[in-house]
């Protein structure tokens, strides 16, 4: 069972009350630090990242930067981050193709992006976001989680709810639906013991084990 476009609504509408300012909590320097932080957060904490970038970005902060620094040196400087040798190898090749093919630019286009290495559907949809002030929705697990159980949406993988979330959400919301059901997941309805009874929507949800 899935909720009407009304109650969708309203749900977004109470997030809102509760989550005053809907963004990513990734620490960045421009549009190519976001970039890089959102490939750095994969199977990895925002905390994590920005500790580990704060004294990374202070210096490199470009493409150039990345691609003259290789991909050794970009190795040793993640090393604390998981994954960190699939990690440091997508991002000095993604550089690379910045400046060779972008003139160091981010593209704001979401099949440009998915073009480069270490960039997902998830990953795009950030940047898209964050960066160019697109209305997209990036479905990580706390998205994912969060918008099945409330009975958004239905979907056995992310780009489904992607995909129903876009279809359910009034478009005006969709900008900053994101951040708030991802929050939302965070630090209210967690994978294990959501706290249900100070949940602002728990009147709105479906989940069906919520205490």
């Amino acid at each position: 069972m899935l909720l009407n476009k009304n109650k969708a609504l309203k749900l977004i509408q109470q997030l809102k009350k509760s989550i005053k300012e809907p963004k990513t909590s990734l620490k960045y320097r421009n549009q190519f630090t976001l970039l890089t932080s959102v490939v750095l957060s994969a199977q990895c904490t925002d905390v994590n990242v920005n500790n580990v970038t704060k004294n990374i970005y202070s210096e490199y902060y470009l493409p150039e930067h990345f691609v003259k620094l290789g991909e050794n040196k970009i190795r040793n400087l993640i090393r604390r981050i998981g994954l960190f040798n699939n990690k440091a190898k997508n991002i000095y090749n993604l550089s690379k193709i910045l400046v060779t093919k972008y003139k160091s630019k981010i593209p704001n286009q979401f099949k440009d992006l998915i073009e480069l290495p270490g960039v997902g559907r998830k990953t795009a949809n950030v940047v898209l976001n964050a960066a160019f002030n697109k209305p997209t929705i990036a479905v990580d697990t706390h998205v994912f989680r969060v918008s099945n159980r409330t009975g958004l949406t239905n979907g056995s993988s992310p780009i489904l709810v992607e995909k129903q979330l876009l279809n359910i959400l009034p478009y005006q919301y969709i900008k900053k639906a994101h951040n708030l059901i991802l929050l939302h997941g965070r630090y209210v309805c967690k994978a294990r013991r959501p706290l249900c009874n100070t949940c602002i929507i728990n009147k709105i949800c479906l989940y069906k084990y919520k205490s």
